[in-house]
């Protein structure tokens, strides 16, 4: 693992700057940066498109939701307004979009779903699937967001649309994904179910890889167990440092019960598992649920409050989320946190590139009898335990380490086919083995 021993904010910028710098080179028509959870990926699009627009370069930026799109044209319009007021964003959309309040009213944004219709802005930007229709235009340059989100076909799709690209993501989080069998393609150097930037890689190896270093996110006890289970090789740091961020509560505890427990497990060391008893259950868990909607609520009843240095902030609802790994269990939540909608309650694929103060999280596999591959995929674990900038709480039954230790990794070796690492097993005992100190019985 990597260990860095300067301090963060130079170790940052002097890797942006080596980014920028071999961006403007012209050396490679690619180049890739990974970045570890909240490392900046967003910042480096905005400054690095700010450079090609002040350059007076056309630019397409490729995102891999609608909901990226919109967080990127937030932080680009008020970026190009300062840098080149007269620079436009284009935004490529659907048919019958309607834009949400928070672009509608930006004044140098227009949206159409019609490339004719956006006259030529400087920035153009929309989701892999909408630019996968654009034909007979080429841009110089290209930024790719949330690459290793991007299945490999989606790239081949577009490849002809730029000359030049920026590759930015997280090799940690979650691959793409299909509802179709793979097999047939698997072992294939152009496999369509790998990432795009793996299939980039693996046919073009001097293309320049960047990592970015520090998680500006993440506080400093997450630092060693995330880096551990999903950045073995790599590893990065924390920008703050022990003590520096601290979850804190108006209300005083009161009582004896297994919420306000893991809650204290929590500001003491920003991690807290409440352990449900050991049980085979249906996937969405009554039990389970109520308990992750307990802790959820009591953050709220209890006045939650965030210290990040000298600066003690309250969190609110829309600064608290709640993952679990399928639609059905979210919606349950959902149902059990009625009282309180403005909590975030949603699928790791959706949690996917955001952020709160704490996060709750139903473990993937608790109450299970097996653990599938989708169950174990060590992205899934990885964006579930890093969303937090405070905290982070988990909910399970008791058990996963022995059904970890009766399911070991088995999955198929395909000739031809990379071995990703760390994989999900792996993984999931690191997770567990730290959290087993955290832990409190409901």
């Amino acid at each position: 693992m990597t260990v860095l021993t300067s301090d963060p904010a130079a170790e940052a910028a002097r890797t942006t700057d080596a980014i920028l710098a071999d961006l403007r080179s012209g050396t490679s028509r690619g180049i890739v940066v990974d970045s570890p959870p909240g490392a900046g990926k967003s910042t480096l699009v905005v400054r690095a498109a700010v450079e090609l627009a002040r350059a007076g370069e056309p630019l397409m930026i490729v995102a891999q939701t609608n909901e990226q799109v919109d967080d990127l044209i937030v932080r680009l319009s008020d970026a190009l307004g300062s840098a080149r007021p007269d620079a436009r964003i284009g935004r490529l959309s659907r048919g019958g979009f309607v834009a949400p309040p928070r672009i509608a009213d930006l004044p140098n944004l227009v949206v159409s779903s019609s490339l004719g219709d956006l006259n030529d802005p400087l920035v153009t930007i929309a989701t892999a699937a909408k630019w996968a229709h654009v034909k007979d235009r080429v841009w110089p340059w290209a930024i790719v967001d949330e690459a290793y989100q991007m299945r490999s076909d989606a790239l081949l799709t577009l490849a002809a649309r730029f000359e030049r690209a920026l590759f930015v993501g997280d090799p940690g989080q979650l691959d793409p994904f299909s509802t179709v069998e793979n097999d047939r393609w698997r072992g294939l150097t152009w496999d369509p179910m790998q990432s795009a930037v793996s299939v980039l890689l693996r046919n073009n190896p001097d293309v320049p890889v960047h990592r970015l270093p520090v998680s500006w996110r993440l506080p400093h006890t997450a630092q060693d167990v995330v880096a551990s289970a999903f950045y073995p090789f790599t590893g990065f740091r924390t920008g703050t440092g022990p003590g520096e961020r601290e979850l804190g509560f108006t209300v005083a505890r009161f009582g004896r019960n297994a919420e306000d427990a893991v809650l204290a497990k929590a500001a003491e060391s920003g991690w807290g598992l409440l352990e449900l008893p050991r049980r085979h259950t249906i996937r969405t868990d009554g039990e389970a649920v109520d308990a992750v909607a307990a802790v959820a609520r009591r953050l709220i009843e209890r006045g939650a409050t965030a210290r990040d240095g000298t600066t003690v902030t309250p969190i609110g609802p829309d600064r608290i989320a709640v993952g679990a790994a399928h639609r059905d269990q979210v919606a349950a939540i959902r149902r059990a946190l009625d009282d309180h909608p403005r909590i975030v309650v949603d699928t790791a694929n959706r949690l996917q590139g955001r952020e709160y103060d704490v996060t709750v999280f139903l473990h993937p596999l608790s109450g299970r009898r097996d653990a599938t591959a989708f169950h174990l995929e060590a992205g899934r674990l990885c964006v579930l335990a890093s969303r937090h900038r405070q905290a982070c709480i988990v909910v399970a039954r008791a058990g996963i380490r022995d059904l970890l230790d009766a399911h070991p990794s088995s999955a198929p070796v395909h000739l031809g086919d990379p071995v990703k690492f760390p994989d999900g097993w792996a993984a999931n005992q690191t997770m567990m083995a730290h959290l087993e100190s955290h832990s409190v019985q409901w």
